[in-house]
């Protein structure tokens, strides 16, 4: 086939725009962003900071990190001086240490870790010690001596337990999951109306409380949300309520009726009567009868003995037949007395909180073993203190009812889900909220 000059300019000129529109259209493909651009979804990975591996708030990349537990006669000096850390150095550390945690408080058994650098696998770059499974001490060792105090994340989860009582509360709680940390808290709440030192057989209850946890691990139990304990057949029920954030809660029952009263029932939180209130007793040591105006708690040598109400301490004494006591008048009615004290811990004209340790276990005076004289005093006159029934509260202002009732039907919910179980059966669970506590 021939072309003349015309018709091949006309198809060079066709061919030229063809190829030039080809060039240009395929440019807007190129350019246009595509989630499925290998390229783009490669480069948009490199964008994303992978984070360094860290302990104690410490990038852990460019050090050994060992792991280890404070042994029985070891110190920070025969700790670190293993570790190239020299005798002036380590002296300098317990200086500036004295502020923020006393090295001589470096007890056997608790974890340390140390970092040594990579180059120098034997010399130590920072020391730290952990005093409770939350909190830690940081030793920088490096040029510039530092030492600083930090804390774990620490998890708060809501869980719940219950059971019946065989023996003692802290073996119910113990054999069925729970932190039996939780008896003291128990005894905190109820020791007004509950005699912990004669839980019966027939006892049971439920509870609701916050358990904190560490790299996932429970270290302690905190504040019980909700409880009902059934002792000698009544059931006493307790919610924890807070007016606002920052004032503290208190505990009340479903009424909105403050828990507390003026006086606990015994100025021990466990422990057991050896001998009541009675105008004719054998006296075990003079061996003649006599009356005995007061209660008798038998516990170890060294157990804390509280205040079982606010009041004054008039007196804080020692005497032939008393002993260490300490006497404190609550109000114009009430006075108490506490006798056969080891040691005490107020003075006289000193002001002291119901459930404040005023002295300890021991059997000064005529005693014949540990055990604290518990006395009781009404308008002057001695009378019998488990036969004393204090009803007055304090309750919540109106103004709150109707939120602190949303919380105790919420809780009621919660508390009647609960099995009371036998033995050691297990009526645990745990729920993770959304509560997690940096610093506490």
């Amino acid at each position: 086939m021939k072309f003349n000059k015309y018709t091949i300019k006309i198809l060079v000129v066709l061919i030229l725009v063809l190829g030039s529109g080809i060039v240009f259209f395929s440019g807007f493909e190129i350019n246009r962003p595509s989630e499925e651009s290998p390229t783009k979804a490669v480069n948009a990975q490199e964008k994303i900071p992978v984070p360094l591996p860290k302990q104690f708030n410490l990038a852990v990349d460019s050090f050994d990190v060992h792991n280890n537990k404070v042994e029985r006669n070891q110190f920070l000096s025969n700790i670190l001086s293993a570790y190239q850390v020299d005798p002036v150095t380590i002296s300098k550390l317990a200086d500036k240490s004295r502020a923020i945690f006393n090295v001589r408080k470096i007890s056997a058994g608790n974890p340390y870790t140390i970092f040594t650098y990579k180059s120098n696998p034997q010399k130590a770059a920072y020391f730290i010690y952990q005093p409770n499974p939350i909190d830690y001490i940081v030793y920088d060792l490096r040029d510039t001596l530092n030492v600083y105090a930090g804390k774990k994340d620490v998890a708060v989860r809501l869980e719940t337990v219950s059971s019946d009582i065989n023996h003692s509360l802290y073996e119910a709680l113990q054999r069925n999951g729970a932190d039996p940390q939780l008896a003291i808290k128990l005894a905190e709440i109820y020791g007004w109306a509950i005699d912990f030192y004669a839980i019966g057989e027939n006892d049971w209850f439920k509870i609701q409380y916050e358990r904190r946890y560490v790299d996932d691990r429970p270290v302690d139990a905190g504040h019980i949300v909700s409880a009902v304990f059934s002792h000698k057949g009544k059931e006493l029920s307790a919610f924890y309520f807070q007016t606002d954030s920052t004032t503290k809660g208190e505990y009340y029952d479903e009424e909105g009726n403050s828990v507390r009263r003026a006086f606990l029932k015994a100025p021990l939180k466990f422990s057991r009567i050896t001998s009541r209130y009675t105008k004719r007793r054998l006296h075990p040591v003079q061996k003649i009868w006599k009356a005995h105006l007061g209660t008798d708690y038998a516990a170890p040598r060294g157990t804390p003995i509280i205040a079982t109400g606010n009041g004054v301490v008039t007196e804080s004494a020692f005497s032939k037949f008393n002993g260490n006591y300490v006497k404190i008048k609550h109000n114009g009615t009430y006075t108490t007395q506490y006798l056969h004290m080891s040691k005490r811990a107020v003075r006289s004209g000193q002001r002291v909180q119901q459930g404040q340790v005023i002295g300890y276990v021991g059997s000064t005076g005529l005693a014949t073993g540990p055990h604290v004289c518990y006395r009781f005093w009404k308008n002057g006159k001695q009378v019998d203190a488990l036969k004393q029934n204090f009803r007055e509260t304090t309750p919540l202002p109106s103004k709150f009812l109707s939120a602190f009732k949303a919380v105790v039907a919420r809780e009621q919910e919660v508390l009647a889900s609960l099995n009371v179980v036998a033995g050691d059966a297990l009526a645990s669970s745990t729920e993770l909220t959304d509560r997690e506590e940096k610093a506490l």
